[in-house]
């Protein structure tokens, strides 16, 4: 019997999220859905992740239109896929299982298919009701398994220590390894007894290596009864071949994008896996006709994305499967890897399929990636905030201390939001160190959170005196979800008192990123005004302002910023007596919050800020009498 193998298609979301930073608009879209309609992908996954939020900030439009229209131009052919961070959907914060039911009802409505479902801890308490309510709902739970390794120090910790260590043969104990295959499994049976019809080994940074597919895959298809698939990233350069490995080894699902939105940081492209099923006599349940004709479609959106395109100086060579003919030797190549990854020889299959990625010159293998075992979108967001500080010089420091804020942290995996919260702190660390301060002098409330117990359950339990030191208590504390505040939903006088959102699905907006969703829908009330009283007279030109007041001399104490940022909340007021270590204000940098503490006691004399305003380094934000 022929072994058939389905595809969840990933250009959409995955693809653009990964190489062109979520920019493709809905123009481009439109092109490509007649096309995707006569493909016939298992599943095409569209929407969820970056999607929401970059669609509203940077193109202004409608996430769920983006969403309906799809389903619209595709009907049933294809699932529509999209990401579920579980308990906190798109964001930071828990959200109620009433916010979880109405973003599922309105996703299922608007024609999702499968919600792939995951929890950054890989803490199955998290995702359970996401699981129930997607089931409930006629459409498909797919529990997505967050794959990580052990930080490297673990291994590491195996070899003797020093001269007398070396002399005497005395090692120093290894910690003990926590993600084991085992680990895996247990946790995709636990999807499975929750109620997950597919089960997807997710490896955001593509860590996955393709000797660990071949070890872990059989047993996943010993454990569970429903389909597996597997979604990875080429970027530390494992995954065409952990690709062409789990294919080997019998993976139901595989994600891949479509040839010039795939390799590089995205997942491999399509057009190089059905070489390698056709040599194995495996059956693409894709129309790769209609495939090429993305492709050709795919090349000029390409090209209207390049200025944020990750890699425009890789663009890779032109290649349909079905009409162009590889030479003798790059063929060769591809019957090696199939040999290799047979014969499980890791080393030799690499070889292969890297051989084939520089014919078709997509990018190498990112080697700090690799070796510092993060995602790739964590270290260009930590390259991002240190060239923002102009801390540069500090990187090497940070990312060498990632492994220590990890097992600090209870060994999280590295994925949103967990990637960007020890990301954040390990640069946080390395300030500390620079500046002579003692390890997490500077801790953001999202770690504070994660420490507290607030995202849920660690793979490893967090140290009661690490607790305590960073939240104050040794107590762990789940989340609670019973202090979450709705968000206003204001009217808005000078657009003639409508309210800022109009209907439930923009509520649900609000409700999952209320600050992008309050500038995307203020835009569009405007608009709508604007277009009902064009014939309206303008309004009178406004009396000449009068000149500012001279601010006063600074002559006090003053409290300073320890880096640029945003003032998100301010605590206290003039007047107010203040001990050390209160809490003065909160300001957002490197995307997380963090409390400013006074270093002092004393009264305020004077604010010099306001919320909402962007602060440099060392700016003076409060005066004390002096």
């Amino acid at each position: 019997m022929t072994k058939r193998l389905k595809i969840r298609d990933l250009t959409m979301r995955d693809g653009q999220q990964s190489l062109f930073a979520t920019r493709m608009p809905q123009e481009s879209i439109d092109k490509l859905l007649p096309l995707y309609k006569d493909a016939g992908f298992y599943s095409m996954e569209v929407w969820g992740g970056a999607v929401p939020d970059s669609v509203m900030r940077y193109l202004g439009e409608d996430p769920w239109y983006r969403l309906r229209s799809i389903h619209d131009a595709i009907g049933d052919v294809s699932l529509l896929s999209a990401l579920s961070r579980g308990r906190n959907l798109f964001g930071y914060v828990p959200y109620p299982t009433s916010v979880l039911e109405g973003f599922y009802k309105e996703a299922t409505k608007n024609g999702l298919g499968i919600m792939r479902i995951f929890d950054a801890l890989n803490d199955l308490n998290n995702v359970a009701d996401s699981v129930k309510l997607i089931n409930s709902m006629g459409a498909i739970a797919d529990g997505a398994v967050c794959y990580t390794v052990d930080p490297k120090d673990a291994a590491a910790a195996d070899e003797p220590q020093g001269f007398f260590a070396r002399l005497f043969g005395k090692k120093k104990e290894a910690p003990k390894r926590i993600f084991t295959d085992e680990y895996f499994i247990e946790k995709a049976k636990g999807f499975e007894a929750l109620g997950a019809k597919i089960i997807t080994i997710k490896d955001m940074a593509g860590l996955v290596n393709p000797a660990r597919v071949a070890s872990l895959m059989p047993k996943l298809k010993a454990a569970v009864s429903v389909p597996i698939d597997f979604h990875t990233h080429c970027t530390p350069g494992y995954g065409l071949a952990s690709c062409l490995m789990a294919i080997i080894h019998g993976v139901d699902i595989l994600d891949t994008n479509i040839w010039w939105f795939g390799e590089g940081s995205a997942a491999p492209a399509i057009e190089l896996i059905y070489v390698f099923c056709k040599k194995l006599g495996v059956e693409l349940e894709v129309n790769m006709e209609a495939v090429a004709k993305i492709h050709k479609e795919l090349f000029e959106i390409r090209r209207g994305l390049a200025q944020f395109d990750l890699h425009k100086d890789n663009f890779p060579h032109d290649f349909n499967p079905l009409t162009d003919e590889l030479p003798a030797d790059v063929d060769a190549q591809f019957d090696a890897a199939i040999a290799a990854a047979q014969a499980n020889d890791e080393a030799a299959l690499l070889d292969a399929c890297h051989a084939i990625e520089d014919y078709f010159n997509f990018p190498k293998p990112n080697v700090i990636v690799k070796t510092a075992e993060v995602p790739g979108g964590m270290y260009s967001n930590m390259v991002a905030q240190l060239r923002t500080l102009k801390q540069e010089e500090i990187l090497d420091d940070a990312m060498a201390l990632i492994p220590k804020v990890r097992r600090d942290a209870g060994l999280v995996p590295l994925v949103t939001p967990t990637s960007q919260i020890v990301g954040t702190q390990a640069v946080q660390l390395a300030l500390d160190r620079k500046k002579g301060n003692a390890d997490y002098t500077t801790v953001s409330n999202q770690f504070k959170s994660l420490i507290r117990g607030e995202y849920g359950k660690t793979p490893v339990a967090i140290d009661p005196a690490f607790r305590e030191q960073i939240t104050g208590s040794a107590e762990e504390h789940d989340y609670d979800t019973s202090s979450y505040r709705k968000p206003d939903n204001p009217e808005l006088p000078e657009l003639g008192g409508v309210k800022l959102a109009q209907n439930e699905p923009e509520y649900l907006l609000l409700e999952l990123l209320p600050a992008v969703a309050t500038n995307f829908l203020k835009t569009r009330r405007e608009a709508e005004y604007a277009a009902t009283h064009k014939d309206e007279p303008t309004a009178a030109p406004a009396a000449e302002e009068a000149p500012a007041a001279e601010v006063a001399p600074i002559t006090g104490p003053t409290f300073n910023s320890p880096m640029g940022g945003k003032i998100i909340e301010v605590n206290v007021k003039p007047g107010d007596k203040v001990k050390r270590d209160q809490k003065l204000l909160v300001y957002e940098a490197m995307k997380m919050e963090n409390d400013l503490l006074s270093d002092m006691e004393g009264t305020v004399k004077r604010i010099l800020v306001e919320e909402g305003q962007v602060i440099g380094a060392n700016q003076p934000l409060i005066e004390f009498e002096g």
